[in-house]
């Protein structure tokens, strides 16, 4: 028998650094990874109680398997502090998810140069600066990153240009990231379709149409996403630089 039984587990002895890991989607990502046996650090940059909460419950279940780190991810000074996290309490990092985003509409007509920065930053600048941080862990693990872009990366959302353009950029990031960095770090990003709906509300007429609009004829969930993370870190050693959507069939068509 294993002295140690989270061995046999599909992640056993590998740690992921999740970012926006408190809540939505992040929350599911960092649950399913840390289910399959991984340690976890789940960065957060304003959810406090919320990833305290998770700790304390993964902590329960398996003693000294994760750990929190707050930073703002627009801040690159703050940057190498979370692989170092990751490094200093579980000995290496094995996963990076480059997660955490904001979402919001920017009109043309109406776009600031705070909407600018602030939606360029978070769903770009953020991972492109945290991958570069993470990056001398990653190859001493052959790690690997995953990127959660967006469907609208490719297929752009009406009132929404900053935030298409971000995801756009996502798209190329990894394709960019998966040559410079391979043949230690493989890289793959996943384009989620209607997995859940945005914080500030949104018509049950207008989601009815979006779910139209998939193939499957139904939303998914950010389980769905958090499913896909894991296929790239536990079953995909030979894919790299790959857009996976996670979107029902709705990017086969019928925009």
């Amino acid at each position: 028998m294993p002295t140690n039984p989270n061995q046999t587990a599909a992640l056993g002895g590998k740690t992921a650094l999740i970012t926006g890991a408190a809540r939505r989607v992040g929350a599911a990502i960092a649950r399913k990874l840390h289910a399959a046996g991984a340690n976890v650090v789940l960065h957060y940059r304003s959810s406090g109680e919320a990833a305290e909460a998770m700790a304390k419950g993964m902590n329960e279940t398996r003693p000294n398997s994760a750990v929190l780190v707050e930073a703002d991810l627009l801040d690159v000074g703050q940057l190498q502090m979370l692989p170092d996290i990751a490094t200093s309490n579980f000995g290496s990092l094995d996963i990076l998810v480059n997660n955490a985003s904001t979402f919001y509409p920017t009109p043309v007509g109406d776009i600031t140069e705070i909407d600018w920065h602030d939606l360029m930053g978070t769903n770009l600048k953020a991972p492109l600066f945290l991958s570069q941080a993470a990056s001398a862990a990653l190859r001493i693990s052959n790690g690997l990153i995953v990127n959660i872009a967006d469907i609208h990366g490719t297929q752009p959302l009406a009132r929404h240009t900053v935030y298409s353009l971000a995801k756009a950029g996502v798209v190329m990031l990894t394709k960019s990231l998966a040559r410079e960095l391979g043949p230690s770090i493989r890289v793959n990003a996943i384009a989620p379709g209607p997995v859940m709906w945005p914080e500030d509300g949104m018509d049950k007429e207008r989601q009815a149409m979006i779910v139209e609009r998939t193939a499957l004829k139904r939303p998914g969930s950010p389980d769905d996403v958090a499913r896909a993370v894991l296929f790239f870190a536990t079953e995909a050693p030979y894919i790299t630089g790959q857009i996976l959507a996670v979107d029902g069939g709705r990017s086969a068509g019928g925009w």
